[in-house]
């Protein structure tokens, strides 16, 4: 899309005001809006912001930042319509006053990450499945964990209580151009997954948080709150978001896909894979940020605590999916949705080209069940299990010798700041638990 495109579009629907969206290093997306009088100055990289306001971002003596935004990724907002104006938005990098690009937005950096990538001779296809709840708000318009919807995986109406719900987040997403592919209800009350079509990987990290924030506004105008917490109720399934990923060749062909070779899959597949496996452990605090995600990962719950591979079996970590040819890819199925896309593509795919440039070799696939297998079962079949706590997360990203590159220095610094902080705010936290647990009886 071109400049002069955008600016037909804002006059023939009438587009009054103007968000310029952006990503922090946590992927809280957040914006500017302008008014028409700026539409043009902001088409033209010209809005500045305060970046020291923004968690992780830059100091205060250094705090003058801009935005460029990606023509590509304009749409006016299917929601925003008001006494007949119009909102759109536009997702923006951010850069330095000097106009070199800032280190620390998300955005750039994957760009990065994929130049490196392309210069291999790989582009990388993305396709992500993020699950999420819909519960219902107390009176005082705060959320709750309740949900009178008692529906469980693909139930329909009228147990489904969220299907108009979620029926309009489709036509929303398909508005603002959106393929989706399908939805159902998820496994737990209350839970639900939207599947929308695969993109090169920095079009689905887009994508990605622009559902996510669809789905939330579009929640709270049926009084609902959506959460893409990962583990928000004991005892039941929580939210991933399984990442389907794939390279391709620069001739448009799928570089993990052989016709002739061991389940249809590459070598080049084969050694992705091996990637990933090495360096799962390393990468979960960025595919697994939260204190909360290690709630998730836990047994039981078809979450995939284990470092395994299989064609078929859904209790290991990585899955290759049926679909050949064109549609071959694996899926890695640890991430949550509480996730920064932009530096979850970024880690596992250079975790994948890890596997390739160093000729690593894929452990051979687990078939059965890795959840009735025993500790001895597991340790003579090699399967490694991923962090059990945001803490050791923190600890195995620091030494693994691919979160700098991936990261680059400002984000993987700011990063693991960040978490180290989020991991001692509740180490020193007094939680029900332990009040339930040692009042009465100490």
């Amino acid at each position: 899309m071109t400049r002069d495109e955008i600016m037909q579009i804002i006059e023939e629907q009438n587009v009054h005001f103007f968000r310029l969206q952006f990503v922090d290093i946590l992927g809280f997306m957040k914006n500017i809006a302008v008014p028409l009088s700026q539409i043009e100055k902001a088409l033209d990289g010209k809005m500045m912001f305060d970046g020291s306001s923004i968690d992780g971002f830059v100091r205060i003596n250094e705090s003058d930042m801009y935005l460029k935004p990606d023509y590509n990724t304009f749409t006016v907002l299917p929601w925003r319509n008001q006494n007949g104006t119009n909102a759109a938005r536009i997702i923006c990098d951010v850069y330095n006053p000097d106009g070199t690009p800032f280190s620390g937005c998300p955005r750039n950096n994957l760009k990065r990450v994929l130049a490196e990538a392309k210069a291999m001779g790989y582009t990388m296809n993305v396709g992500t499945e993020a699950e999420f709840f819909l519960f219902e708000k107390d009176e005082e318009g705060r959320a709750t964990t309740k949900t009178s919807d008692v529906a469980g995986y693909f139930d329909v109406d009228p147990d489904d209580c969220g299907i108009n719900c979620r029926r309009e987040i489709i036509e929303t997403l398909e508005a603002m151009g959106f393929e989706i592919e399908a939805s159902h209800h998820e496994v737990a009350e209350g839970q639900h997954e939207v599947n929308f079509k695969y993109a090169d990987a920095l079009t689905a990290a887009d994508n990605t948080v622009t559902f996510k924030w669809v789905v939330r506004s579009i929640a709270a105008e049926y009084g609902l709150h959506a959460t893409f917490m990962p583990k928000p109720v004991f005892g039941i399934n929580g939210s991933g978001m399984h990442t389907n990923q794939s390279l391709f060749n620069a001739d448009g062909t799928n570089a993990f896909f052989d016709p002739n070779g061991p389940l249809q899959l590459s070598d080049i597949a084969y050694k992705y894979i091996a990637g990933i496996s090495k360096n799962a452990a390393g990468f979960a605090a960025v595919t697994n940020p939260l204190v909360n995600s290690y709630k998730r990962l836990v047994p039981g719950y078809e979450a995939p605590v284990y470092v395994a591979w299989s064609a078929s079996n859904r209790s290991a970590m990585i899955r290759i999916p049926a679909s050949r040819g064109l549609g071959t890819r694996t899926e890695v199925r640890c991430p949550d949705p509480a996730c920064n896309p932009y530096l979850a593509f970024a880690m596992m795919l250079n975790s994948g080209l890890d596997g390739i440039k160093n000729n690593l070799q894929a452990p051979p696939p687990v078939n059965h069940d890795i959840f009735e297998m025993t500790a001895q079962e597991k340790a003579a079949a090699g399967i490694d299990s991923l962090p059990g706590s945001l803490k050791e997360a923190i600890e195995a990203l620091k030494v693994n010798p691919l979160a700098r590159p991936s990261l680059g220095d400002h984000i993987f610094e700011r990063y693991i700041e960040n978490k180290e902080k989020e991991w001692d705010d509740y180490r020193i936290a007094i939680t029900d638990w332990e009040i339930k647990r040692y009042l009465s009886n100490y």
